[in-house]
């Protein structure tokens, strides 16, 4: 689907202004200090938690499994430093809120690897189970928020073909540079990690897909293909959610999906810039996700920039490296559209932290009623009406919201982004699909409740 000047897009969303990505982008990545004290969440991808495999006054070595995934999809969650394991915890989790056991590791004298791994391996001599078998033990999970574990997304199941691989350059959240700032200077690791997904799936195609304000890295993931007639990289219009699944697969393949159908639909498995440079490190080098690269960045600090930084490490070591304003009074896990405010300038980053944004000068704004306007409706990229969405589920009237498509809404913020009105369209959605989610709970929870009572009935007759 061609966009403005040619470019591939999609109907719908929103342009949020690039300038608030110069803050960072030109901040060449950096590593973070390592802390003193880690906090490793075991809830740390979409799915089943993990289990911790070890107690208080544990020796660890950097990269040891700590907690153990518990289902097909969950993830392994490793030691992020070598160290004491001072207390298995209780914090509260980044984005969901829900109190999260959390296993806290005190630094020891020494960084060195736990046994068995950053041992170089021939990707040649690997098997497709191989590379799924090597990914899965490394804990790799979607790194553009979502949190996916990526093993799944990696074993198609039966009936279902994937043809397209397709790798998210777009970074169209606004102020993130992670991406753009390894795919500038992890242009050769993140090539061979595609190519090492195409031989995870078996597919002779893969597309990249980079927004067009980032022509410097299209230009080196170019030239870093080297001309391989199986790998293309594609220029997209800037515009937002352009790195959404559905979107970045309409506009690069023509393909459509139901929203509430994963990409397999389409023949597609999607995966974000650093998840395939992790899925390279895991791979070539087994090493498991234990850092990723996060921007710190916003008007709220003094200095932006990009670091590598071990999963655990407490915001404050971040906030100190960069500084903080004053009158710093924001601060969001992840993008603005996207992102989780969070309550207080505290917590620890997790697998799916590819961001900081600290802002200054927050207001917080009277929403009014719904004029119609129909702006909403336009920047919807799923087609949807926000409008209607928005006062039905305000009004708590679950099937009114329900027959309007409650559950395709991918909560991506372009309704509340344009709305005249300034309603939190967004978050009357988000509170309207947990409510709904806490409904079927119970109802799920009563009717085991009568099963059980009909069983031991039965059983005493």
């Amino acid at each position: 689907m061609a966009g403005f000047g040619g470019l591939k897009s999609f109907r719908g969303g929103v342009h949020p202004s690039d300038d608030w990505k110069s803050l960072a982008k030109d901040k060449a990545i950096t590593s973070a200090p390592l802390p003193e004290t880690v906090y490793v969440l075991t809830a740390q991808n979409i799915g089943a938690p993990s289990k911790p495999i070890v107690a208080k006054g544990d020796k660890v070595k950097k990269g040891q499994k700590i907690a153990e995934a518990t289902g097909f999809i969950s993830a392994h969650v490793h030691a992020p430093v070598s160290g004491e394991v001072k207390e298995i915890t209780f914090r509260p989790h980044p984005v969901t809120g829900a109190s999260t056991p959390t296993i806290v590791i005190q630094r020891g004298d020494d960084d060195d690897w736990a046994p068995g791994l950053n041992k170089e391996t021939d990707i040649n001599a690997l098997s497709q189970e191989d590379i799924r078998n090597l990914i899965k033990e490394a804990g790799i999970v979607g790194l553009g928020g979502a949190a996916f574990p990526s093993h799944v997304k990696l074993s198609p199941p039966p009936g279902k073909t994937v043809d397209t691989v397709i790798l998210n350059g777009a970074e169209c959240e606004p102020y993130l540079t992670c991406d753009y700032r390894q795919m500038l200077e992890r242009t050769g690791e993140i090539v061979e990690g595609l190519r090492i997904i195409m031989k995870c799936l078996g597919v002779s195609i893969a597309y990249v897909g980079i927004e067009a304000n980032k022509a410097d890295a299209y230009d080196k993931i170019k030239s870093a293909a080297g001309g391989d007639p199986s790998i293309k990289i594609v220029l997209l219009e800037v515009k937002y959610p352009q790195g959404a699944e559905h979107q970045l697969i309409k506009a690069i393949t023509g393909r459509e999906f139901k929203p509430t159908q994963l990409p397999l639909e389409a023949g597609c498995v999607v995966h974000n810039i650093s998840t395939t440079y992790a899925i390279y490190e895991a791979v070539k080098w087994k090493r498991p996700l234990i850092e990723r690269v996060v921007t710190v960045t916003g008007d709220g600090v003094e200095n932006p920039g990009n670091f590598v930084t071990r999963v655990g490490t407490p915001i404050e070591n971040l906030l100190s490296l960069t500084g903080i304003k004053k009158d710093a009074n924001k601060l969001i896990f992840g993008g603005p559209m996207m992102g989780i405010a969070q309550s207080a300038m505290g917590g620890n980053t997790v697998k799916g932290t590819g961001g900081i944004l600290v802002m200054r000068g927050a207001e917080t704004w009277e929403s009014h009623a719904c004029i119609r306007c129909g702006k909403c409706i336009e920047a919807c990229p799923y087609g949807l009406n926000p409008s209607y969405l928005s006062i039905f589920c305000e009004a708590e009237n679950f099937q009114g919201a329900m027959e309007y498509n409650l559950m395709e809404c991918k909560e991506c913020g372009c309704c509340t982004y344009v709305c005249t009105s300034r309603r939190p369209i967004v978050h009357l959605i988000k509170m309207a699909k947990y409510d709904l989610g806490r409904q079927k709970a119970r109802a799920q929870a009563k009717q085991k409740a009568e099963e059980a009572k009909k069983e031991v009935a039965t059983a005493s007759k």
